[in-house]
């Protein structure tokens, strides 16, 4: 299709000859369609045994490998919606040995959600590519492997040019992520967890395989986008709604549909990378004094409890699980801001926190989170999402409302003290031989109701654990000025084999200061 015709195509589409005749985008004939009639197909195809795409050329997409990949550069002149609607253009990745399920990306003629819908069509046209590519042998209408929003054409032209920035990616299965207010990207979220470290099973990686974007209403800076997922034991239809601001804001509606029975079914799931903090000191493994992508995930159960569970890189994969009803939210979330724990040009103290709202009731169940050994930063080994309590039969169907946000600290922020920090050491007393087994722990809180205590008042540590025992407790206040910023010290004995879970809060009398702090100490 010649780019005239590509011009009448979109303004067929009831597009703006303005905002999307000179894309150059050759796009295929016109489908009607709805989220309902997306929601209908998932359906259909859970109840039908799952069948993989047709294949590409494996030969080919093994030869784009990550020096290869890297060479392929969307070129901003093909971007979808460069001259609007809306201010947000999109832009696509390439297919490679890392992404090998191809996606069709959709463009429909209006927003709200139906009408019709036609095709992107690929075109090695598109991308900056070396002569020598060993992309340039794949077939015309190969599909991509993702994509993204990029920040305003609207916007400070000179300090975030559209072009060279982005706020939103789909890349690699369900995989998605989003930078946030400091202007970062960091951890990921998924569309579904199947399986994940479920004991003699192999983990699950279905795939948005079908993408329509919704042109923005105008004057909207909501950019709408539906997904078909497919995979062996589940079919799905989504809806995304994304607010860019200044954190980044989505909306999910989700339809699931089982093809079979799932052990573990994770939904919403975050996934993040935790290698080592400060708590505890392992020697000489790297020059930087953090890495981690996240330091902690937080809780606010269906109860009003507000917990903090410092993260862990074990030795052998962990899995913990704390039940609830009807959660308010729970997140995996980076706390440490400081640029000097990390060292680092990346940009650690940047990495955006992500928190889960439920929109719909998400009914009974637990917040797992799995923890699994790494020796290197390049590893996602931090996983936590909602598990319903029922069984994951074939045939169940699921129909789920969340939101996600991708922000600084916390979107709801609570009114008590929160950890800030967790420090390990030996047990015992300085000058005195130290006992053999025993941990010392320093855990700092601050803020809320801390920095109103009246002068002379020490909170209270109130510590519980189903074994072991506790010495040396005491309260004090962080000997740097800061109002309410205190730390409780003690030291544990464990007893008998196998990880201990600790907790602790901080009380004055009758009121709670802070939130719970929760520890697995690992053997």
């Amino acid at each position: 299709m010649t780019a005239g015709g590509t011009a009448a195509a979109l303004a067929a589409l009831g597009l703006s000859q303005e905002a999307l005749a000179q894309s150059g985008l050759k796009l295929g004939p016109p489908k009607p369609f709805s989220f309902e009639a997306l929601v209908a197909q998932a359906q259909a195809l859970g109840a039908k045994p799952f069948a993989p795409p047709p294949p590409l050329p494996a030969d080919v997409l093994e030869r784009i490998d990550y020096d290869a990949h890297g060479k392929l550069k969307y070129k901003p002149e093909f971007a979808l919606f460069k001259d609007g609607p809306g201010p947000f253009p999109v832009t696509f990745f390439h297919l490679g040995r890392f992404f090998q399920t191809p996606v069709h990306m959709h463009v429909l003629d209006a927003p709200g959600g139906q009408g019709r819908a036609r095709e992107v069509l690929y075109d090695p046209a598109y991308f900056e590519m070396p002569a020598d590519s060993p992309a340039r042998a794949l077939p015309q209408g190969a599909g991509f492997a993702g994509f993204r929003f990029q920040e305003s054409r609207l916007g400070d032209q000179a300090k975030l040019p559209w072009q060279g920035n982005d706020w939103v990616a789909f890349l690699g299965a369900s995989y998605f992520r989003a930078i946030g207010e400091l202007y970062q990207y960091g951890l990921s979220a998924r569309g579904i967890a199947i399986d994940v470290a479920a004991a003699g099973r192999a983990e699950e990686f279905p795939s948005f395989t079908q993408v329509y974007f919704e042109p923005p209403a105008d004057g909207s800076d909501t950019v709408v986008i539906h997904a078909l997922l497919e995979g062996p034991s589940i079919a799905g239809a989504y809806r995304f709604s994304m607010r860019r601001d200044k954190a980044v804001v989505m909306d999910i509606e989700c339809r699931l549909f089982l093809r079979k029975d799932v052990a573990r079914l994770g939904i919403a799931p975050l996934t993040s990378m935790y290698w080592y903090s400060d708590k505890l000191k392992p020697g000489g493994i790297d020059w930087r004094p953090e890495v981690h992508d996240s330091d902690g995930l937080a809780l606010w159960n269906g109860a009003g409890e507000r917990i903090w569970r410092p993260l862990n890189n074990p030795g052998a994969t962990g899995i913990s699980a704390f039940g609830d009803r009807s959660p308010k939210g729970f997140g995996l979330m980076q706390r440490d801001r400081n640029f000097d724990h990390y060292l680092d040009g990346v940009y650690y103290d940047r990495r955006p926190s992500l928190w889960v709202e439920p929109l719909s009731d998400f009914g009974e169940g637990a917040v797992e989170l799995v923890e699994i050994p790494t020796d290197d930063e390049i590893h996602d080994n931090i996983g936590a999402f909602w598990v319903p309590r029922a069984p994951a039969k074939a045939g169940s169907s699921y129909n789920l409302r969340y939101r996600l946000h991708w922000v600084d600290g916390e979107p709801f922020p609570s009114p008590l003290a929160r950890c800030v920090a967790t420090r390990l050491g030996r047990g015992g007393q300085p000058g005195q031989p130290r006992p053999a087994g025993v941990r010392k722990f320093m855990v700092e809180f601050l803020g809320g109701s801390l920095a109103s205590l009246p002068f002379g008042v020490k909170p209270e540590a109130v510590l519980s654990s189903a074994r072991g025992q506790f010495s040396y407790v005491f309260t004090e206040a962080v000997p740097n000025g800061v109002a309410g910023h205190w730390r409780a010290q003690f030291d544990y004995t464990p007893e008998g084999p196998g990880p201990a879970d600790l907790r602790l809060y901080l009380r004055n009398g009758d009121q709670t200061l802070s939130e719970t702090w929760l520890y697995q100490l690992l053997p």
